[in-house]
């Protein structure tokens, strides 16, 4: 792949001051100046880093309102938005001509309130949304043109058997205001956000009510409810592959959970409590021994699982000037997205990590992102094309190409 840059990629540092008012997670706090760096001794990293390389390769425009959420499957881009809608990318390969139109999108799915989160598995895309729902399609023929491809809705989640099942037996209602009740499989406030277990046979969402619900895929049915989960709204969940459920909260707090073998529901294992301001995003190393908290402190603090198998704090990385917003992880690089326009690209060995590249061309903050391993690219160094979505309406694709360690 060759690559390029798009004229309007331009590389600046600029302030933003956002008064964006559905999004109060905007507001950057003071740092965690207690909590040792670890990126203290590597400030030189990024000039020195001259084999590192890293390009804007083009920008998916046409989104009349702020990007909330990707997904990837395959070749194709996934992209939720504040407007309702789920529209899909067929960006892979990249072309090499910026003039070459080969890079088009459409609306696949319409909800009924902001798309928060997105998750493909196999042939069914889930949704989370703004009105308290999460809304499960139907993908056909992946494969082909996605001009051609249908897209049916499957199910709402609760789904109607669910909740009228719920409905006819009273220990099933939970009191949710003083003069309101629900069945405990509704959510009654905002999504935020969906994760996979890692059999996918299991669902789990939170959401701006602090509770976790798991939901079985098969059938869509409410598992488990945990109810006060914290103590204000979740943003964030993370699983990893032995079972451990990560929570990230509003107040402040980082909860783990586990359903232990022979038990029905999840128990509650260890709380993290370093942040001083609400946490935004959670990612887990490829191995599940690390995990990546953000928050509005403007840190990214590094947990580490010890020989008892339990989360302590290493340290964190520090760079970006407002709100952290989104963190993800592929292979051994860690991406955070913050409100301050910018998508960090981080590598460790042994608590000493460095900062490779800073990538700036948004106008406006980074609210998710996702990336895979470039396999079009065949030299020496490895590439990984980033997706990152902001709220000025953008989608941008960028090209990193990293050397060995």
């Amino acid at each position: 792949m060759i690559l390029h840059s798009n004229g309007d990629c331009q590389f600046h540092s600029a302030c933003f001051q956002s008064h964006f008012s559905a999004a109060p997670s905007l507001t950057s706090l003071p740092s965690l100046q207690s909590v040792t760096s670890l990126t203290s001794q590597n400030h030189q990293s990024l000039s020195n880093a001259s084999t590192i390389h890293y390009h804007c390769l083009t920008t998916l425009k046409g989104h009349n309102s702020y990007v909330s959420a990707l997904a990837l499957a395959g070749k194709f881009l996934y992209v939720g938005s504040s407007d309702r809608a789920i529209r899909l990318w067929d960006c892979n390969p990249l072309t090499t001509q910026p003039e070459q139109d080969i890079i088009n999108n459409s609306i696949v799915a319409v909800g009924k309130g902001a798309v928060k989160s997105l998750v493909v598995l196999a042939d069914k895309l889930f949704s989370a949304h703004q009105d308290h729902k999460i809304r499960v399609w139907k993908i056909n023929n992946q494969e082909h043109d996605h001009h051609q491809q249908k897209y049916t809705r499957l199910a709402t989640l609760p789904t109607l058997g669910d909740r009228a099942f719920r409905l006819l037996m009273p220990k099933n209602h939970v009191q949710i205001r003083r003069h309101k009740t629900s069945t405990w499989v509704h959510h009654v406030d905002t999504v935020s956000a969906l994760a996979l277990a890692s059999d996918a046979t299991l669902l789990y969402s939170v959401s701006w009510d602090r509770t976790i619900k798991v939901w079985r895929t098969s059938d869509f049915k409410c598992l488990e409810s945990i109810r006060n989960a914290h103590e204000d709204a979740i943003n964030a969940v993370a699983l990893s592959e032995d079972g451990h459920v990560y929570t990230g909260s509003a107040d402040k707090k980082i909860k783990v959970w586990r359903k232990n073998t022979g038990e029905k529901k999840h128990s509650l294992v260890s709380t993290l409590e370093k942040h001083n301001s609400g946490i935004n995003a959670l990612a887990l190393s490829s191995d599940g021994l690390v995990l990546y908290s953000g928050a509005c402190d403007r840190s990214i603090l590094v947990w580490e699982k010890d020989r008892n198998g339990n989360m302590e704090l290493a340290g964190a990385l520090r760079g970006h000037t407002k709100s952290i917003l989104c963190i993800g992880v592929v292979s051994d690089l860690v991406l955070s997205g913050s409100a301050d326009k910018s998508i960090r690209i981080w590598r460790g060995v042994d608590r000493n990590y460095s900062c490779l590249a800073i990538l700036e061309g948004h106008k406006g903050p980074v609210k998710c992102l996702t990336a895979a391993i470039d396999e079009y690219y065949n030299d020496s160094h490895t590439a990984y094309l980033i997706y990152s979505g902001s709220l000025d309406c953008d989608i941008k694709i960028w090209q990193i190409l990293v050397p060995p360690h």
